[in-house]
């Protein structure tokens, strides 16, 4: 049965007021606060970076974020983190801080009191902080490194008896330098104690060389092929980078690629990109030597018979020398030096006798010349000439020639050109002997 509006009981629908706790937001987040900050309080927490932002007050925010969710997270300027440097997008990192809410914004989020980077985050840092230290101590100072030597015979071989590097530089050495000896000390080239085999291999090449000197070693090859840096991370170990260090015998180390760096790399007297290019280095001096060798009786023939035409030249002109300071060449140089004086009076006086005949003859053709008689005969003559010149030269000798002039015969105009010629025009046309008159049919 429904009920009228006066009839229903309001105290039923709302409670007393003084039996009702209302909070006021700021009431709640503190609540809330208080309860996170008891309950959870300080924690480590791990995830990826996103969406940094670093202030210029100091104070960095960001947030860290897994597969399924995600944590605000601020760092403030005033604490006092190792590491704060390498927070960045993408980095994977372990927190430790303290859960709490922002109250302003009603969010929660963690406040970072500590930072370690994780996986191969953590192993770079402790490759930066170890290579720093042997630094300070000199251990890759240029100055202490060895040069290796030209031509080895003898080397020592620090690697895995069962890896790819060892079968890389024996294939090498084979091809380039068979006559190469190569002491193998065995060992571990990855993972946990590791490190130690292989510093423990360099000591004992180093013991052997110096218990036998007639079979001394010229170098030491530490070697690996690639891999992730944790798979080379025994290289990066201080305990090899001392034994390296206190090496007696000079140490070429070949680890990984080419793109990769070790600490054995930075102590070590040579640092080669890959095994393959370490054997190619050692042996570079004796393979190319080989060709010298094989060309040097042809580069030796070649010498001497260069050598014997430099002497004989020297000899040549040696006697040119003294041929040329002999007396007697002065005396002969003095009669060929009277003869070319005599011959050159004798052409002289011949040429002024020829040049006063020629004087002589100019002169007579001259008196010729001026008598009237022979002036008015040459005159004669090329009036003669010109009077031939002129008959060759007429139409008359041209009609002669088998030519003809047509003449137009009412206006006695000479044609050239047919096209001015209309059909029944009257034309004349001499020859050498007469002429002949025509009209023009077409």
């Amino acid at each position: 049965m429904s009920k009228s509006k006066s009839q229903w009981d309001f105290g039923e629908l709302f409670p007393p007021e003084q039996t009702r706790k209302v909070l006021s937001v700021s009431e709640l987040t503190g609540q809330i606060r208080a309860l996170l900050e008891k309950q959870i309080g300080q924690i480590w927490v791990s995830g990826e970076v996103t969406n940094l932002r670093a202030q210029s007050s100091g104070h960095i925010y960001f947030t860290l974020k897994d597969t399924a969710a995600q944590l605000n997270c601020v760092l403030f300027g005033r604490e006092k983190v190792s590491h704060r440097e390498l927070l960045d997008d993408g980095q994977k990192v372990l927190l430790q801080g303290d859960v709490t809410v922002y109250e302003a914004r009603g969010q929660y989020q963690l406040i970072v009191r500590a930072v370690e980077l994780q996986g191969v985050g953590a192993l770079q840092i402790a490759f930066e902080k170890l290579k720093l230290k042997l630094a300070a101590e000199g251990l890759f100072a240029p100055e202490r490194k060895r040069p290796l030597p030209k031509y080895p015979q003898r080397i020592g071989l620090v690697t895995s008896p069962t890896g790819a590097a060892i079968r890389d530089v024996l294939h090498v050495v084979r091809r380039r330098h068979p006559g190469l000896e190569i002491i193998l000390a065995p060992c571990r080239v990855q993972g946990e104690g590791a490190a130690k085999e292989i510093a423990a291999a360099i000591r004992l090449l180093n013991e052997f060389a110096l218990r036998t000197p007639h079979s001394a070693l010229d170098l030491l090859l530490v070697t690996r092929g690639g891999g992730s840096l944790e798979d080379l991370w025994a290289f990066n170990e201080e305990i090899l980078a001392r034994a390296i260090f206190e090496s007696e015998i000079p140490v070429v180390s070949a680890v990984g690629h080419e793109i990769d760096f070790t600490i054995a790399d930075f102590v070590a007297d040579f640092r080669a990109a890959t095994p393959s290019a370490a054997a190619e280095i050692i042996t570079e001096n004796v393979f190319a030597s080989r060709k010298f060798v094989g060309d040097a009786p042809a580069l030796l023939q070649r010498a001497a018979r260069r050598g014997l035409e430099s002497a004989a030249e020297s000899f040549s002109q040696l006697g040119g020398r003294l041929a040329r300071l002999h007396p007697r060449r002065k005396l002969d140089d003095s009669l060929q030096r009277l003869d070319d004086l005599q011959s050159g009076l004798l052409r002289g006086l011949k040429t002024a006798s020829r040049s006063r005949g020629l004087m002589f003859q100019n002169l007579t053709g001259r008196f010729l010349r001026a008598k009237p008689s022979l002036a008015l005969k040459a005159r004669h003559e090329t009036l003669r000439q010109l009077e031939r010149r002129l008959n060759s030269l007429g139409p008359a000798q041209v009609l002669a020639r088998g030519y003809s002039i047509t003449i137009d015969t009412a206006t006695g105009k000479v044609l050239r050109d047919a096209a001015k010629v209309s059909a029944g025009q009257a034309l004349t046309t001499r020859l050498a002997n007469g002429e002949i008159f025509s009209r023009v049919d077409g």
